[in-house]
């Protein structure tokens, strides 16, 4: 389709203003991390790196950081795990309720955070009996974690077919090695891209954690929510926020670079 020059000036605007109202305030997040006032004030009044050590020596900030890694890391693993075998199973079989499952499967990720948190406190401390710790945070994060790294096999395996394994099949492979030579390693981009994002989703997550977590258990994004309104703790948490900002960077790039792999380079 050919735009008019009008139509790409305006297309540009929009795009323009999207991207303003997206980043912006992401700006003013990491500019405000160098401001010398102790509380949240706009312009800056000065400027100075001491939150930025004060902040690495915060012993809460790096407790609370471990334990968003902790989390992450399981939920991402059971994600994996899951996330992959619903993709094998609703992409490669056909059987009764398979449509219905595979819209159980995304369910997740579409539903408000405080429904699945409620529906996760519930289901732990009325229904199971079970005391909240670490681990039903990273059980309720596998949840939509799943979803993540589902889509992105799933994905993979259409675009990718069956003739490969057919192939290796042929030439005298039984499924195992078939799998372990051609199918996970043609896999092996799409697992790692959805893990990636899989994990920055569980590390931002806090309406579930919330829910799901008990006293003493805080991760990053709760921390920043119990001091946010705490005396001179602003510029601590800016510079916490700004940390998370620049941090999310790293695994968006990497997932986005390994989704990107083309058939050119001689991988699919």
């Amino acid at each position: 389709m050919i735009f008019s020059r009008g139509a790409r000036w305006v297309t540009g605007l929009l795009m323009a203003f999207g991207l303003a109202f997206i980043y912006v305030p992401l700006a003013v997040v990491l500019i405000n991390s160098f401001n010398a006032s102790t509380v949240f004030a706009w312009p800056p009044r000065g400027w100075t790196t001491h939150w930025w050590s004060s902040t690495a020596g915060n012993e809460s900030v790096r407790s609370a950081a471990l334990t968003s890694v902790e989390v992450g890391l399981i939920a991402t693993a059971v994600a994996l795990v899951l996330g992959t075998l619903l993709a094998f199973a609703l992409g490669r079989y056909q059987f009764f309720g398979r449509q219905t499952l595979s819209l159980l499967v995304v369910l997740p990720i579409a539903l408000p955070g405080i429904v699945t948190a409620l529906a996760f406190r519930t289901a732990f401390r009325t229904m199971l009996g079970v005391e909240l710790s670490i681990w039903t945070v990273a059980i309720a994060h596998a949840t939509f974690c799943i979803v993540i790294v589902y889509n992105n096999v799933i994905a993979r395996l259409r675009r990718m077919g069956t003739s490969p394994e057919e192939a290796s099949m042929d030439l005298g492979a039984d499924s195992f090695t078939t799998f372990r030579l051609v199918t996970f390693p043609l896999l092996r981009g799409a697992m790692l891209a959805g893990g990636l994002l899989a994990f920055g989703l569980s590390f931002d997550e806090i309406v579930v954690t919330l829910f799901t977590a008990p006293p003493g258990v805080t991760t990053l994004p709760i921390w920043i929510f119990q001091n946010l309104s705490r005396p001179n703790q602003g510029p601590v948490v800016n510079v916490v926020a700004a940390v998370l900002v620049l941090s999310s960077l790293l695994p968006i790039y990497l997932s986005q670079r390994v989704a990107g792999e083309t058939t050119a380079g001689g991988r699919i």
